[in-house]
């Protein structure tokens, strides 16, 4: 296959794309030490074809034949008869393994077998519901009306879809907020719904899967009252223990299906770490410790190099600020190629506006667009046909994430190219410098926890508007729970108890933010055309939409000029300021209550809920390119609270002096351990570095003794603190490897400093963070096992 770069001249370009190898190669050939520290070859695997069931419709097995399906895979068919059956199901199989057609050849069938038949369809995201609309418009079944539902669709149209569309593609969001309050509208979709499909369901996770999974119960039962019991069919990226987490998800029995029987190109998979910048004379003067050249520079220089070669490539970016920042530093330095040729590269992400978000798409995959820098709104099954090679700029935070967006090339079958490339941060640095980490290990089961209060009391409120509940209806949200919080609700007069149920007791429906971002998001709208340029969730809003906050858009830099909360709107103006801004914070936190802890000696492990308060009180600018301090300015943001659950564990003073802890040096040694506990918790739960927070203290008023405290960064809890309290071995001997490993001297970004650190990253002390480290490994069981569950006095302290 040849790929022709316009303008692009011979000597710089390639006609001809390379194989994966020969790219990799061309990639990494610079002066000096390979930034390659590993390559995993992912062999092509053949496919197994099966037999269409002899059930299947013919109607939708000619349309099938017609987009060049000849035949399903082995997995295809054992989830579809399995649905077909009425058994709930989960498909959890890799990337491009057709799990679409999984759930097509059921649901499409029972439309065309039964006229009135309905089927509804979840995605985490929109553009996943917009390409699973476009497949299913060119199957072009006659009856089935397929139709989005969400927040994009026009008023107009959304009557004519609650009539006439008989499979409907919507979210959680919108079935909580719009379809389950109104369901009387929705009466005859609902009495009539034979399949409930829930795709990538693996993402919902934490607090947002939590109350997913609330809102799914509110579904059965909003479906029972009027006749229905859908079955339900799960597609999952490969996940730890898929049925047991389907099962959590929906509140159902759920078999899985796990053997993936369709074809796979080779795969290429390479760990990239960037290199040590040159250290300059003053650096050595003051013992500075070496730096290491961005991920961002390194993944827009991949990003680079791998279009100019004819590649088309998709860099997934943590941030959306970080994708915006690879696409520029990638459209300028690909304009000093070949002027123009920038324009062929793109930034997507979350708060784009519905049009430009539906143009990139479109851009990508009629192939105007040669490149992408995308946050995980791309991550999930939106079909990116043709694409060679995937960058990741960073851990994705877990492993089925890191899986999914390589599993983005090579769509086609062809071969392919994935290449990871480390942050300057301890998980990071660990991962590539210990492959067997991420390669031949299973993937993470979802963590998610239906009976947390701040999910579950909010989620009784939404159901009891929807229709009066029922003792019988607190089975089905949890039993004892869900009866402990309708009383609680009832006491606090949010219920009324009635001899028919609990009713809702005020005019207008209950708050509910399923995915916990704090309320309505923030617009940006540019102060001298009054032009809304995106939007910003509540939760990052301090951060990234403060008074004097540098924030970018599609490659344009603008300054805050003025952050609203209570009207929710940010206004800015355009402006190119040679630095970038960063906010910090302080954070206060104290014990509520314990519900387990390990009795250790000199040596406490802790797991319970925490107050946290966070406020951001300033920020520093900071000098583009060298990163030099300008200054730091104030701020006046009110402080945020948190209610959560933390692990944390305390040392004794006596046991740190042992170890060679001077109390000078309590405060760094403690600090340092806290970051990079931090950075690694990822490596055994199902988070990422900014799900969670951390405090450290030489002596907390509740623990009287030095403390490191570790916590979801969630109202109630995401499930990731009681993972990390079960796995406390495991998670904190891989943080003493990652800190005792690194090559520098002091502490540095790949072990101990935080790029979220209120504090400056000061003090820390590495050398006294190991020392933390060894005494609680030392002191605590392989497997710790509580010794007192919810005990009812104080908490122990060290001695």
């Amino acid at each position: 296959m040849t790929t022709t770069v316009p303008g692009v001249p011979a000597t710089r370009g390639a006609t001809a794309r390379p194989r994966p190898a020969e790219l990799l190669h061309r990639l990494g050939a610079r002066p000096g030490p390979s930034p390659v520290t590993h390559v995993e070859q992912v062999p092509a695997r053949p496919g197994r074809p099966a037999p269409w069931p002899d059930w299947a419709a013919p109607p939708v097995i000619s349309a099938l034949a017609a987009r060049g399906i000849t035949a399903p895979w082995e997995h295809q068919v054992s989830a579809a008869e399995l649905a077909r059956a009425g058994d709930h199901v989960v498909l959890a199989t890799g990337t491009a393994s057709g799990k679409s057609m999984a759930y097509q050849l059921p649901a499409l069938t029972a439309l065309v077998d039964d006229p009135r038949a309905t089927v509804l369809y979840l995605s985490p995201t929109k553009a996943l519901a917009a390409d699973q609309l476009r497949a299913l418009v060119r199957l072009g079944i006659d009856g089935v009306r397929p139709a989005t539902y969400d927040g994009d669709t026009p008023r107009e149209e959304r009557e004519w879809i609650r009539q006439h569309s008989r499979f409907v593609l919507t979210n959680p969001d919108m079935l909580h907020h719009a379809l389950l309050p109104g369901h009387a509208r929705w009466g005859a979709f609902l009495r009539r719904l034979r399949y409930v499909v829930i795709d990538e369901c693996h993402t919902y996770r934490g607090v947002f899967g939590s109350h997913v999974a609330h809102v799914l119960r509110r579904l059965r039962r909003v479906a029972a009252r009027y006749g229905s019991a859908p079955t339900f069919i799960l597609a999952s990226a490969t996940s730890g223990d898929p049925a047991h987490a389907a099962s959590r998800l929906t509140g159902l029995p759920v078999r899985a299906v796990t053997e993936d029987a369709s074809p796979r190109g080779a795969t290429t998979f390479a760990l990239w770490e960037p290199p040590l910048l040159p250290r300059e004379p003053d650096d050595l003067e003051n013992e500075l410790p070496p730096v290491r050249r961005s991920a961002l520079s390194e993944t827009a220089d991949l990003l680079t190099d791998a279009v100019v070669a004819g590649t088309r490539t998709l860099a997934f970016v943590r941030s959306r600020r970080g994708a915006e920042v690879v696409a520029t530093m990638t459209r300028r330095a690909l304009d000093e190629v070949v002027p123009g040729l920038g324009d062929r590269v793109a930034a997507y992400r979350a708060g784009y506006l519905k049009e430009d978000r539906r143009a990139i798409e479109r851009a990508l995959l009629t192939g105007e667009l040669l490149a992408l820098a995308s946050t995980n709104a791309l991550e999930l099954g939106v079909d990116l046909v043709g694409l060679d090679a995937v960058l990741i700029c960073g851990y994705p935070g877990t492993r089925a994430s890191l899986w999914q967006q390589a599993g983005r090339a090579g769509r086609a079958g062809d071969e392919a190219l994935a290449v990871l490339v480390a942050r300057d941060d301890p998980l990071d640095t660990y991962l590539v410098h210990h492959p067997e980490a991420l390669f031949g290990r299973p993937v993470e089961a979802t963590v998610l926890d239906p009976a947390n209060p701040y999910v579950l009391g909010p989620q009784l409120c939404c159901a009891a508007v929807e229709a009066p509940l029922t003792k019988a209806d607190l089975e089905l949200f949890g039993g004892a729970p869900a009866l402990a919080a309708v009383e609680a609700l009832t006491e606090s007069g949010a219920l009324r108890r009635r001899p028919s149920g609990w009713y809702w007791t005020h005019r207008g429906r209950p708050d509910v933010d399923l995915r916990g971002t704090g309320g309505a998001p923030i617009s940006v709208v540019e102060s001298a055309t009054g032009r809304l340029l995106g939007t910003v969730d509540q939760g990052s809003s301090h951060v990234m939409l403060h008074t004097g906050a540098v924030y970018l858009h599609q490659g344009a830099s603008y300054l805050v000029d003025d952050l609203d909360l209570e009207d929710a709107v940010a206004l800015v103006h355009a402006a190119e300021p040679d630095w970038s801004t960063h906010a910090r914070d302080v954070t206060d936190l104290s014990v509520v209550s314990i519900r387990e802890y390990v009795d250790a000696g000199p040596v406490g492990l802790f797991l319970g809920e925490v107050d946290v308060t966070n406020q951001v009180v300033s920020y520093q600018r900071r000098r583009i390119g060298s990163g030099e301090v300008i200054d730091t300015r104030p701020l006046d943001l009110p402080p945020r609270e948190l209610r959560t659950v933390a692990v944390w564990f305390t040392l004794s003073p006596n046991l740190l002096v042992a170890s060679g802890v001077e109390p000078a040096d309590f405060p760094g040694a403690l600090h340092a351990a806290e970051h990079a506990a931090i950075g690694l918790l990822p490596l055994v739960a199902t988070c990422d570095r900014w799900d969670i927070g951390g405090l450290s203290t030489a002596n907390h008023q509740d623990t009287e003794a030095p403390t490191v405290f570790v916590y979801d960064g969630h109202p109630g809890g995401a499930g990731f603190a009681e993972r990390a309290y079960a796995t406390a071995a495991e998670w904190l001997r891989a943080t003493r490897e990652a800190i005792s490993s690194c090559g520098c001297e002091t502490g540095c970004p790949s072990c101990v400093q935080s790029p979220k650190c209120g504090n400056g990253n000061n003090p820390l002390d590495k050398k006294g963070a190991v020392a933390v480290l060894d005494a609680v490994l030392a002191a605590l069981p392989e497997d710790p096992a509580p010794g007192v569950a919810e005990p009812a006095g104080p908490a122990p302290t060290a001695a």
